[in-house]
């Protein structure tokens, strides 16, 4: 699949809206998952398990940033407010099970020692509780999520 090829579906995943695209030729697989929150499209490349590494151009190998760690930088700035950080790699969970509502809302006032998620790491659920009194002001990641150590979660507003 060539350079031009990939774009092409890129585009096509942005100009229908479509969550996520899967294409496979051959022994070579191209998966472009779109964030919810309409960040730029995450490309996949999955080369076959027996081939040697796959050599591709720069811009294929390291796609580019998002826009969500300058939003989460620029809300750290601000004084009053405390982002909740996973403390382990896992996947974020908002709710005790997919038909429950979730442990918090944005704008909900929350105080030490409230759950907020739970992350599953290695098939055990740790809950993440809020170590400051606030308002939920923004949740910065997407129920189901994969999450990475240190990783913004939430971000309260000190009250």
């Amino acid at each position: 699949m060539t350079v031009d090829e990939i774009r092409e579906l890129i585009a096509l995943a942005s100009e229908t809206g479509i969550a996520e695209l899967e294409v496979q030729r051959g022994e070579n697989r191209v998966r472009i998952r779109r964030a919810a929150f309409a960040g730029p499209p995450e490309i996949v490349l999955a080369p076959p398990a027996y081939a040697a590494p796959l050599a591709a151009p720069a811009a294929l190998a390291a796609p580019p940033p998002a826009e969500a760690p300058k939003e989460k930088e620029a809300k750290a700035a601000d004084p009053n407010l405390a982002l909740v950080k996973s403390p382990i790699v896992g996947t974020f969970y908002e709710s005790p099970s997919p038909d429950a509502p979730p442990f918090v809302r944005v704008g909900e006032r929350v105080q030490p020692g409230k759950v907020l998620c739970i992350i599953e790491s290695m098939k055990l659920m740790n809950e993440i509780e809020a170590e400051t009194a606030g308002i939920i002001e923004s949740k910065l990641v997407m129920n189901g999520q994969p999450v990475e150590y240190g990783e913004a979660l939430f971000a309260i507003r000190a009250v």
